[in-house]
């Protein structure tokens, strides 16, 4: 990629997450910004996740609103929630549409797309977007069983990316989850002071 590269990022984040987590890392999204900003001229960093409205409290909630802060535009909508045939209760929530008009408008502003997601679906999309002449990097995996990226996504990328090249420049550091200790120390009982002497 060159400095003055024009590069879009288009994160599928429920396909990233999945992806992710059958890596076992977890996204440090500072960090994978700051990955994509080294590389040449970062436009926008889009991501793409649908929402249970009805859930009081989301957990992806803290993530979206910490993105859309940091220098990401959030794309959201409210999931669908279903009854399948067996009874169970699903939820469909479907970005593959927001993100191919997102990307199909971007397409003469920028030089490479680096599409975070390994669903089939996209094909036709970066096939489009290459006939406008912008470079499509593709980022998913290879090395769980099955792959998290379709055969047809990995052939029609001009390159593909295993997230696993990622994790050491993206990838959270598990230490700085501690923030704070998990006990308090107590400081040492001076020598020979009585054991019912309150501690200052």
């Amino acid at each position: 990629m060159a400095d003055s590269e024009r590069i879009a990022l288009f994160i599928d984040g429920a396909n990233l997450y999945a992806t992710a987590k059958s890596l076992g890392f977890d996204i440090d999204y500072k960090r994978l910004l700051k990955e994509f900003q080294s590389k040449g001229r970062l436009l926008r960093a889009f991501y793409y996740t649908a929402l249970v409205e009805d859930q009081e409290y989301s957990s992806i909630r803290p993530l979206i609103d910490w993105l859309d802060y940091n220098g990401y535009a959030v794309v959201t909508k409210p999931a669908k929630e279903f009854v399948d045939s067996l009874g169970r209760r699903k939820v469909k929530g479907n970005m593959d549409i927001e993100l191919a008009v997102n990307a199909m408008d971007m397409a003469e502003h920028i030089d490479h797309m680096v599409l975070f997601s390994g669903d089939g679906d996209f094909r036709s999309l970066i096939e489009a977007v290459q006939r406008r002449g912008v470079k499509v990097s593709v980022v998913s995996t290879i090395t769980t069983q099955p792959p998290m990226v379709a055969d047809e996504l990995r052939r029609q990328a001009d390159e593909f990316v295993d997230l696993v090249q990622l994790i050491t420049k993206i990838g959270r550091d598990p230490g700085e989850r501690q923030e704070r200790p998990r006990f308090i120390e107590r400081p040492a009982r001076p020598a020979g002071a009585p054991d019912d002497e309150p501690l200052v």
